[in-house]
C-alpha cells in the first residue's frame, strides 16, 4: 500500500506544471538564508566564549573554595595548639595568680588570633567572590551584546 501511494504522489508531482521561481524571490531567499547563517554563526560563537569564560568561573570558584578550607584547617590546627600549650602551662602553674594571669593572657591572645582569623576569612572570601562575580559578569554581558549586534 505504501509503494502505491508513492507513485501516485510521484505521478501527480510530474503532472504539476514547472514554474519558475522569480529571480527577486530566489535572491530574497538566499539572502535570508545567508543572514540567517551569519547570525547563527555569531551566536554560536559568543555561546562558546561564554561557555569558555563560565568554565574559567567555575575553576577560579572550585580554587577559591579550596583555598578557604585549607585556611580553615590551617587555622583551625593553629587554634588546637594553642589551647593544648595552655592546657600544658595550666598543669604548671604554682598560684592562682599565676592561673588567673595565664588564663587572662590566653584570652586575650585568642581573641586577637580569632579577630585576625575572621578578617583573614573575609578577605579570602570577598577575593574569591570578585575573581569569580566579574569574568562571569563580564562574559555574560559581552554575549548578550554580541547576540543583540546579531
Amino acid at each position: 500500500m505504501p509503494q502505491a501511494k508513492a507513485k501516485q504522489v510521484k505521478a501527480e508531482t510530474a503532472a504539476m506544471p514547472a514554474m519558475e521561481v522569480p529571480a527577486a524571490v530566489r535572491e530574497a531567499a538566499e539572502k535570508s538564508v545567508t543572514q540567517v547563517k551569519e547570525t547563527y554563526d555569531k551566536i554560536k560563537v559568543a555561546a562558546e566564549e561564554t561557555t569558555d569564560a563560565l568554565e574559567d568561573t567555575y575553576e577560579t570558584a572550585r580554587e577559591g573554595f579550596l583555598a578557604f578550607n585549607v585556611k580553615t584547617v590551617e587555622m583551625a590546627q593553629a587554634n588546637t595548639v594553642a589551647a593544648f600549650d595552655f592546657v600544658k602551662k595550666m598543669f604548671a602553674v604554682k598560684t592562682v595568680a599565676d592561673m588567673v594571669e595565664l588564663q587572662s593572657t590566653f584570652t586575650r591572645d585568642r581573641f586577637e588570633a580569632f579577630t585576625a582569623q575572621a578578617k583573614e576569612l573575609q578577605e579570602l572570601v570577598s577575593k574569591v567572590a570578585t575573581d569569580t562575580a566579574e569574568p562571569a559578569k563580564s562574559a555574560i554581558e559581552k554575549t548578550m551584546k554580541d547576540i543583540k549586534a546579531a
